[in-house]
């Protein structure tokens, strides 16, 4: 009685599997043999390899696998592997000036693949995951340095910080609040002096005044032709180069209530190997001098 309720498709012969939709009705025709065998046979694949491999989740773990393959063990071994291979440099580094490991091509090249590692993790939160800085924290890819871009001095400057006060040999400089010293008139005449450096001032008739204001309050640390001085940490007020703030009123500000940046010492924290490959790292960005 169930075969005559069958439904056979007139055109093919075929029955079909009762199923229809909008008229069209599906033929009940058997898979291919070879793709039930394919079937099969990746279920025994399957059963095959939980057997072997760790597969199976357990509440503490999972299983173990007849073979006793560990992903976690490769990876210790392969860890393993490379520091053995990096000793070899890492000792070199140890024991190589900045000088001669610039000059080593091979050298130079692991420490600047290690010392970008090291600033990805130790630097960039500051100074950018691209070293282009922000405001207030400088770019170090370009030549404009604060205290030296040579290797030793940029080697100073990270081993032992800017006024970090947990290091004796850190880099110290301080500028004096003008606020208390000179008068609103006569910071706008040296913030119009210092604008005029690089561009064009709001009020070009106080150029003059603030020139000479200039030479009596900041050419003692800045220079006379306002390039800086690097063994003070003057920054360099003749180029477009800004790091707190641009335009008069940041000048103003920046006379009125100076802001000091402060830069950890990592020596301590990273060690010398580490500390001499950011070294390598930051000098091959373009603006080492």
């Amino acid at each position: 009685m169930a075969d005559k309720n069958k439904h056979v498709d007139e055109i093919s012969g075929v029955e079909t599997t009762g199923h229809e939709w909008d008229g069209i009705r599906e033929l009940n025709n058997p898979m291919p043999r070879w793709w039930v065998y394919t079937f099969y046979a990746t279920i025994i694949w399957a059963i095959g390899y939980a057997i072997a491999y760790p597969s199976i989740p357990l509440v503490r773990e999972a299983t173990k696998g007849v073979l006793g393959f560990s992903s976690r063990a490769e990876v210790a071994v392969e860890l393993a592997n490379a520091k053995a291979a990096q000793a070899g440099q890492l000792e070199k580094i140890a024991s190589s000036s900045l000088q001669e490991i610039i000059a080593d091509p091979q050298l130079q090249q692991f420490a600047v693949a290690a010392g970008e590692s090291a600033f990805k993790v130790n630097c960039a939160q500051c100074h950018g995951s691209g070293a282009a800085g922000s405001k207030g924290f400088p770019n170090l890819n370009d030549d404009d340095w604060i205290w030296g871009g040579s290797p030793d001095e940029i080697y100073q400057t990270i081993a032992h910080g800017i006024r970090y006060a947990g290091d004796d040999e850190t880099r110290v400089s301080e500028m004096p609040a003008f606020g208390d010293m000179l008068t609103t008139d006569e910071m706008r005449q040296t913030a119009a002096y210092v604008v005029s450096l690089t561009g064009t001032p709001s009020a070009p008739e106080l150029v003059d005044k603030g020139k000479q204001l200039f030479a009596d309050n900041c050419a003692s640390c800045h220079g006379v032709d306002a390039k800086g001085n690097r063994e003070m940490g003057a920054p360099n007020l003749a180029d477009a180069i800004w790091l707190t703030g641009e335009g008069e009123q940041a000048v103003i500000n920046q006379m009125k209530a100076p802001k000091h940046g402060v830069m950890p010492a990592w020596l301590p924290r990273l060690g010398d190997e580490t500390v001499k490959q950011l070294t390598v790292f930051v000098h091959s960005l373009g603006g080492g001098e």
